[in-house]
């Protein structure tokens, strides 16, 4: 069924491009690989690891996979370079979070829209705020350079005569907070899911306003010979992925993760992983690759646990980095609780097994975050959340429905009619939202340090080496 399928696009599109239309068309027709021009971005496609992720990413990856093209990213290192890998057609498609609205693109075709984004304007703690859109007059403002936001403040000139903003050359938002939090600008424009996303990079800045009602995003094509018929089959896999869930299901995996309880919060894990996660890094590491977890993610529970802190003890009895009680050392052999190594094994040898004891049917990353919450607050204990869950009609394999019952754990008028009974179910619910921040947290921090670097340009670099140094003006 899946060949006829793949069949029948193909036919569709050679029936529909013919043979005198543009080579790339031809070519994707022909051997289905489909060429996508996007930006390195924590939103749109980065490296986790040695694997491809990102918003875009996987949402691109989802058409390829439905139709059964292979995917060939190319990476766009500005919004300008994107553009023009379009206009001159050496992608079939554009992805890289750019509105509908965008002067940048409107020689280009444009598919459905399938994600909405605000802009707002960030600073950092402790400078002056603006409260007011006026307050933006004579203030060093800074914009990705390309994107639609400069025609957001074009459109604020009239009310503010004193508006002005610079244009930042870069394909990555996470240059523009760098900049503010460094007070080589005072203020950024971009948008609020990016910068909800990456602010656990830069807890020190703060969204002050929002400039205006939600834009709609898709993605582009060449205006070319031969694209509209891809735009029609992108539009039906969009629509299709929209009203199936798949889109949010792609939308809550990279942008789900709760922000920090406060941002002191995330400067204190910010200023600990640069002071104590080095000395146990190797450890966790070691530990995670026994039992094929990711390490950050074990670096993670661990600082919720103890803070990476191998001596630490609670007031109730539990040990250790992976503050294990008694009881669970024991089940997993574990004979020194505060011998950092047996801890880490302990602990990462519970999550695999409540990994593996939880029902089939749950899919990550849902399984991921329910076995956490059991490590809180024990299997028998989420289990009665995912009953709760299903007789008030919400979906006990999605974590953000689980989520929302656990509370109800501590409510004396429920827990009483629940197997297990009482348990501190907002406790759990917090556990798990810390630990994906800090997983986030880390995630980001290695796409930080391992973002894709545009090529060498020799002849700038020549050029630079005769010229005498002056500070950076950007």
């Amino acid at each position: 069924m899946k060949f006829f399928h793949v069949t029948a696009i193909s036919l569709l599109l050679i029936s529909l491009w013919g043979c005198s239309e543009d080579a790339i068309f031809q070519e994707l027709a022909g051997n289905r690989e489909l060429v996508v021009a996007t930006r390195n971005s924590p939103t749109t496609y980065y490296f986790d690891g040695d694997q491809a992720s990102g918003f875009e990413y996987d949402l691109l990856q989802a058409y390829a996979t439905s139709r059964g093209y292979t995917l060939r990213v190319e990476v766009a290192f500005t919004l300008e370079e994107f553009i023009r890998q379009l206009d001159e057609g050496q992608v079939h498609l554009g992805a890289a979070g750019l509105t509908v609205t965008s002067k940048q693109a409107q020689n280009l075709l444009a598919t459905v829209p399938y994600l909405q984004q605000r802009p707002v304007v960030i600073y950092k703690s402790g400078k002056r705020r603006p409260r007011l859109l006026t307050d933006l007059a004579n203030r060093d403002i800074i914009v990705l350079g390309g994107s639609s936001y400069t025609e957001v403040l074009e459109g604020l000139k009239e009310q503010i005569p004193t508006l002005t903003w610079r244009e930042i050359q870069v394909g990555d938002t996470l240059e523009l907070m760098r900049l503010v939090t460094e007070e080589r600008a005072e203020l950024a424009v971009l948008g609020a899911a990016e910068f909800r996303l990456q602010q656990q990079l830069y807890p020190r800045l703060v969204a002050a306003l929002d400039l205006g009602k939600e834009e709609s995003i898709a993605w582009y094509l060449p205006n070319i010979a031969g694209a509209d018929a891809l735009r029609t089959d992108l539009n039906l896999f969009l629509e299709g992925a929209r009203q199936s869930g798949q889109i949010e299901k792609i939308r809550d995996k990279h942008f789900g993760a709760t922000r920090f309880s406060s941002r002191m919060g995330a400067f204190t894990f910010n200023r600990r992983v640069e002071s104590i996660l080095p000395q146990w890094q190797n450890l966790i590491e070691t530990v995670a690759s026994e039992y094929q977890l990711d390490w950050r993610l074990l670096a993670a529970v661990s600082y919720q646990e103890s803070h990476w802190n191998p001596t630490a003890r609670s007031r109730t009895g539990v040990e250790g980095m992976m503050m294990l009680t008694r009881r669970t050392a024991k089940e997993l052999n574990v004979e020194n609780r505060r011998d950092p190594r047996q801890s880490l094994r302990g602990g990462a040898r519970f999550i695999k097994n409540l990994l593996r004891r939880l029902p089939a049917d749950i899919e990550q990353p849902h399984r991921l975050w329910m076995a956490l919450a059991a490590y809180n607050i024990g299997l028998g204990h989420l289990e009665d959340a995912r009953v709760i869950a299903e007789k008030n009609g919400l979906n006990p394999h999605i974590w953000s429905d689980v989520r929302s019952q656990l509370p109800k754990l501590q409510n004396p008028e429920i827990y009483p009619t629940t197997r297990f009974g009482f348990a501190r179910g907002n406790e759990a619910v917090t556990y798990v939202d810390n630990i994906r921040q800090y997983y986030s947290a880390l995630q980001l921090m290695a796409l930080a340090d391992d973002r894709i670097q545009p090529p060498i340009n020799v002849a700038e670099m020549v050029e630079r080496s005769s010229t005498p140094t002056l500070p950076l003006a950007l």
